[in-house]
Order: C-alpha cells, then sequence, then structure tokens
C-alpha cells in the first residue's frame, strides 16, 4: 500500500523515535574499548569519538536553544566567526574527552533535550542556526543527525544495520530540503513539485507530492536516506530519478544544514579494507 507520507504533527511519537535512535546507537558504541574510540570513520578526519562528540555538542546546543534563548544567541555569535569550522571545533573539544566521560555526557544530553523539547509551550518555536523551528523539527532533525552519524560509526565498525521505520523522518527531511540543496549549489530550485515514492523496510510504500508530477524519485527508502545525507554515492544506491531536475537533485541532495557537503566517492573508487590501514 502507498500511503502520504506527510510528516506527524504530533511530538510525542517524534520524541519517542528521536530517544529509540539514540539507544540504537549508543548500543553500537556502549561496549568499546577505549582503543576503539579512536577507529577511523567514513568522515575524513573523524574518529568515532569525533562522531559521538558531534552529536553531544549538537544536542547541547539544540537544547541551550529550548532553554536559554539570551545563551544560544551568544552561541550563534561565536559559531559565526568560524562559520566554516565551528562545527569541527565542537566534535574535536568532545572528542578529547574520555569515552567514559563522552558517553555519559551525550546520553545526559539526550535526555535533557528530550524533556526541554516537551515542555516547550505549544506554539513556541526554537531558534537555531538558520529559521527558527518547531519543538517537532528539531526532534526530526536530531533523529536524521543521529541516523546519518550512526551509519558512519557502523561503517567504521563494520556492522550492518536493519533499516526500521524511523527512517521516515530522515526522508522526510530529505524531501523538504530540495529547495535547500539547489540553494546551497547557487542552482535555481525546480519550480514544479516532485513525486518522491520510496519503499518502507517493511514493504509499505511512503510518498511525497503530486502523483501526476512529470519529475519523480523511487526507491528503497534506506538507499534514498542515504543519498540526502550523502552516506553514499548515487551510484552505488537503487534510487532511480525521471526527469531533468530530479537528475540533477539526485547529484546533490543534501538533508543538513550548512555549505555544500563532499559526499562519498562511489564503493569502487575506495581502497578495499585492508588497504586503506
Amino acid at each position: 500500500m502507498l500511503c502520504d507520507a506527510g510528516h506527524v504533527v504530533d511530538l510525542e511519537p517524534v520524541l519517542a523515535d528521536l530517544d529509540a535512535e539514540g539507544e540504537a546507537l549508543d548500543a553500537l558504541v556502549a561496549g568499546l574499548e577505549p582503543g576503539g574510540w579512536s577507529t577511523p570513520t567514513p568522515a575524513a578526519g573523524w574518529t568515532i569519538a569525533h562522531q559521538i562528540g558531534h552529536l553531544a555538542w549538537t544536542d547541547a546546543a539544540s537544547l541551550t536553544a529550548a532553554t536559554d534563548e539570551a545563551g544560544f544567541h551568544e552561541l550563534v555569535a561565536a559559531a559565526w566567526a568560524d562559520p566554516t569550522g565551528f562545527v569541527d571545533v565542537g566534535a574535536e573539544r568532545w572528542a578529547q574527552t574520555a569515552p567514559g566521560e563522552l558517553l555519559a555526557a551525550w546520553r545526559a544530553g539526550r535526555s535533557a533535550l528530550t524533556s526541554a523539547l516537551r515542555d516547550r509551550p505549544t506554539g513556541e518555536k526554537v531558534p537555531w542556526f538558520g529559521p527558527p523551528m518547531s519543538p517537532v523539527s528539531v526532534a526530526t532533525a536530531r533523529i536524521m543527525e543521529t541516523w546519518a552519524h550512526g551509519e558512519d560509526v557502523a561503517d567504521a565498525l563494520g556492522v550492518t544495520r536493519a533499516p526500521s521505520a524511523r527512517l521516515r523522518h530522515v526522508a522526510h527531511i530529505g524531501v523538504r530540503t530540495r529547495d535547500f540543496a539547489f540553494a546551497v549549489h547557487e542552482l535555481p530550485p525546480p519550480d514544479t513539485p516532485f513525486r518522491v515514492e520510496l519503499t518502507a523496510p517493511d514493504g509499505d510504500g511512503w510518498a511525497w507530492g503530486p502523483e501526476d508530477a512529470a519529475q519523480r524519485i523511487t526507491g528503497p527508502a534506506l538507499d534514498f536516506c542515504l543519498l540526502v545525507t550523502q552516506r553514499r554515492h548515487p551510484d552505488d544506491l537503487a534510487v532511480t530519478a525521471d526527469g531533468d531536475d530530479a537528475r540533477r537533485w539526485m547529484t546533490i541532495a543534501q538533508a543538513f544544514a550548512g555549505a555544500p557537503g563532499g559526499g562519498r566517492p562511489p564503493l569502487s573508487a575506495q581502497p578495499r579494507r585492508e588497504e586503506a590501514r
């Protein structure tokens, strides 16, 4: 069955999915020996500690935004002093923390953020580095980032994770950021909507956009999410684009904020694991 995949507007189910996504990644790193946190990930220069450190930093920033607007504006001002490097600086600072302390801080931050979003007054948006967001949108963005960085950790550990229905949140952001992806590449956004049809992990169908749209994207939800988070090269994914604008989008799709991402090379161009050591 193909169903309209408009995003859930009730906050509680989204917070439950955010907690579950955090727990899924937590399970990958909780048993690591201290040296395991230094394992390189596919993100150049980032170890597993950097990946978790980045999530801890962003959760902390989100918590400040949700609970201390003046403090968040100070954080933004400091970030814009180094607009291309503050993300790496934050990840590096957290990565230098002892693994046990980093894991505890990330867990505490996740819990505090969930509570803060739940307590946010109805209708009151949360400030952010871009436009302010509703608590639902903040939680959805945290799901997307937690899942994407979790993929990097899983790749580093040689683990294949089973996709879940939580991918719908990631796919939703991927669809909603279509025009943003064109804009950050200084390209005019398409002037017509796309149809995106994805096969969910349970075999059901998720869809966005008018059924009669000329520009179409189809494929497995997992592959689409890997595409829009730039965790795999388009050549390695079973995502099909029909239409010139849709094909262009395949090469620039970006669900995360910031400057254009560099993406990942095709698997055929990457060294084998034993050669990369």
